[in-house]
């Protein structure tokens, strides 16, 4: 009769209490960072909606595509709309190919808004630090680990993007640091399951993804890696000449920037491989686009470059600095936290590697320490190191107006308005970005005192306020330069 019991002792006997309170202890601290950071992350966007520093694009583009979700309807952004296409009922696949947002559908059904979708923003950047911690504790050991999740969580383009409104980049860092952990485990079905998510995120995602199969092919998982390129690469051209053109967006795209190379994919890489040498001086000129690259290599101390996983994120890199968008380029947006991830497993990689040819003991832990003091110091730079500002929390002397503003327009009305001031007015209407071409709708919000997208040159806003009233409209409200129109 005791027979049955004898695997249960024995299992007993063999138990590791202090293994256990170890991998107890280590998972509380790396939840602690998890929601530090997602309340930091949410903390930062909530307090740039609040203070009227938000923007119609993007925020309020997802807010009302998650809206068309919500109610079992098509995912119709009409603040893009109008801006690119005149409709009303334009389809936001059609802008970026994202329908994994139609994850956060629920959150609608609870009464979700712009601060929902900050909020959820937060939460999905700080979760890639769990798949990071588990990969660098399998490659480099339990502290340093912790040191590098830090460094993620702290990083600057991950702050960027965190500053910026709300994006699909929210979703990238965590799939695709599934996407390498779970490979690296050699659990290849997760990681799968990560790179059909990452293909669902934006139209370019099969740029990352074939880029990961590059990876997997130079590391002698040739097969593997041939299915990955090759079914992302057909997965793009799918997207991009297929699905998002049914969904109404033009043959090239609405965010074709490539008109120096050619008006397809096609043509663009006959004319890089024409000219490879002018397409590789492209990439470093500007200065912008070396200073870039130097502030995502330098924080890892140049160890990504040890890494062939780096070629993971060379076709993203590429797709930026090829193009003729210079806000693309730089720093200031949100486009670097897609390859983040990335560059940050290609460092523990390589130091790894260097690790085991010098067999230095100690070498990984310093290595960590360094990149987590590097990012510290990194933090004032950029969008975190706002928290630390107390003016940050306070906002402008005009937000006071621009609150006012809002709340002489009504609910259930379109309404044009400033970029900086539709977020306020999305849960609650219909918003069309106010700019230089005229919508007609029945409410008007202008901004006459301040710069605002996507106006070419500053006098035209006045303009657009004189011939609107010119038209019939009247003026509701005036001050600090908001002045909210109504057209009887």
């Amino acid at each position: 009769m005791s027979a049955p019991t004898l695997p249960a002792v024995e299992a007993l006997r063999n138990f590791d209490v202090a293994a256990f309170v170890n991998r107890r202890r280590h998972g509380l601290v790396l939840s602690a960072l998890v929601m530090l950071a997602s309340t930091a992350y949410s903390v930062l966007g909530l307090v740039k909606l609040a203070t009227f520093r938000a923007s119609i694009f993007d925020l309020v583009i997802f807010d009302q595509a998650l809206r068309g979700y919500a109610g079992f309807g098509a995912p119709t952004a009409p603040s893009v709309g109008m801006q690119y296409a005149g409709r009303m009922d334009f389809v936001q696949l059609a802008d970026h190919f994202s329908p994994i947002l139609a994850l956060l559908t629920p959150l609608y059904w609870l009464g979700g808004g712009p601060r929902t979708l900050i909020v959820a923003q937060g939460v999905l950047l700080a979760l890639a630090a769990i798949p990071i911690w588990r990969y660098t504790e399998r490659r480099l050991g339990v502290v340093p680990a912790h040191l590098v999740a830090v460094a993620y969580a702290v990083s600057w383009p991950v702050a960027q993007a965190a500053g910026f409104d709300f994006h699909e980049v929210a979703f990238v860092p965590l799939l695709s640091a599934i996407m390498i952990e779970r490979f690296d485990a050699d659990r290849m079905a997760a990681g799968v399951v990560a790179a059909i998510g990452l293909l669902l995120v934006k139209e370019d995602m099969g740029l990352l993804v074939a880029g990961f199969g590059m990876y997997l092919f130079v590391t002698r998982r040739r097969f593997e890696g041939a299915a990955f390129i090759l079914f992302a690469l057909g997965a793009l051209v799918v997207i991009r000449s297929g699905l998002m053109p049914m969904a109404g967006a033009s043959t090239a795209g609405f965010h074709w920037a490539y008109g120096n190379l050619g008006a397809s994919l096609g043509e663009v890489a006959l004319s890089l491989a024409r000219d490879p040498l002018g397409a590789l001086w492209q990439m470093v000129s500007p200065e912008a686009k070396v200073d870039t690259l130097a502030f995502l290599l330098w924080p890892v101390l140049l160890t990504a470059l040890l890494s062939p996983l780096t070629l993971a994120a060379i076709p993203l890199v590429a797709e930026r600095f090829l193009a003729d968008r210079p806000q693309w380029w730089g720093t200031e947006y949100h486009y670097n936290a897609f390859i983040v991830v990335i560059l940050l497993c290609a460092a523990v990689d390589g130091t790894a590697r260097l690790a085991e040819r010098f067999r230095g003991r100690n070498l990984a832990t310093h290595w960590a320490v360094a990149v987590c003091v590097i990012g510290l110091t990194l933090v004032p730079r950029f969008a975190l190191g706002n928290l630390l500002e107390p003016a940050f929390y306070e906002g402008e002397p005009y937000v006071a107006a621009a609150r006012e503003a809002v709340a002489n327009v009504p609910d259930g009305v379109v309404v044009e308005a400033a970029n900086a001031v539709g977020p306020a007015l999305t849960s609650r209407t219909t918003v069309l970005l106010w700019g230089p071409k005229a919508y007609d709708a029945p409410w008007i919000v202008a901004d006459v005192a301040r710069w605002t997208f996507p106006f070419g040159e500053f006098a035209m806003q006045r303009r657009r306020v004189d011939e609107a009233l010119a038209k019939g409209y009247r003026k509701v409200f005036e001050r600090d330069g908001y002045i909210v129109l109504n057209r009887p």
